[in-house]
């Protein structure tokens, strides 16, 4: 079983890669959200400061669901998806593993650019550095929330945008607390571990009720 696991994973990885486009677009999206604040409210280098680390949380989230919609729809249209059902594996183990791909592929590489982006924000490298280990912690929780609303909308077409209506507001605490960890680390108000830990819990909390609700959706959807 964990050989299957693990031929998922490297199989979703390596279709990612050849593909093209999932890892480059988000970033180049990323990119685009982050450059236009600037413009939208001004130079103003205390602003953007101020506001930078929830701009990046929230570009964050936009180029993680952006990819989503194909998280599950190329495997149901062309049966793969119905041959990993029939391996030993169980289905959510099989989410598991699509997700983690999916999150290596679209995920890392966000958090991996997220101190580069910081710089055109005027961020401190105290405030680069608390928003790379939050979003570190709070990606995979919001690659697991929308395999959920992958995982509903795989059998239709041009199903982005209902994806993007079921997993935004569940995404929204992993928002909320991650930009609060943030900017705990920065004012020093409050303990930067204990918002960390409450999206650490959240991730854990959507990896296990995030790959149950997917395999659950897919397979009422046969």
């Amino acid at each position: 079983m964990t050989g299957a696991l693990a031929a998922i994973l490297q199989r979703d990885i390596r279709l990612a890669l050849r593909q093209g486009g999932g890892a480059a677009l988000g970033l180049v999206f990323f990119l685009l959200i982050v450059t236009m604040t600037p413009l939208a409210i001004g130079p103003d280098p205390a602003l953007l400061a101020r506001i930078g680390p929830a701009m990046l949380w929230l570009a964050a989230v936009l180029s993680i669901l952006l990819g989503l919609d194909r998280l599950f729809q190329a495997d149901v249209e062309d049966g793969s998806l119905q041959q990993m059902r029939l391996s030993s594996a169980p289905l959510e183990l099989v989410v598991l593993a699509k997700a983690t791909a999916h999150w290596l592929v679209t995920g890392l590489p966000l958090v991996i650019a997220a101190p580069a982006y910081g710089l055109l924000l005027a961020l401190s490298p105290a405030a680069m550095l608390a928003v790379t280990i939050t979003l570190l912690v709070g990606t995979p929780a919001l690659v697991f929330i929308g395999a959920t609303g992958a995982a509903l909308t795989a059998g239709m077409r041009r199903g982005g945008l209902l994806l993007a209506i079921l997993s935004l507001p569940l995404m929204t605490p992993v928002l909320i607390f991650g930009v609060s960890a943030t900017m705990s680390a920065l004012d020093g108000l409050t303990p930067f571990r204990t918002p960390l830990l409450v999206l650490a819990a959240l991730t854990l909390f959507s990896l296990v009720v995030g790959c149950a609700a997917s395999a659950a959706a897919l397979r009422a959807s046969d």
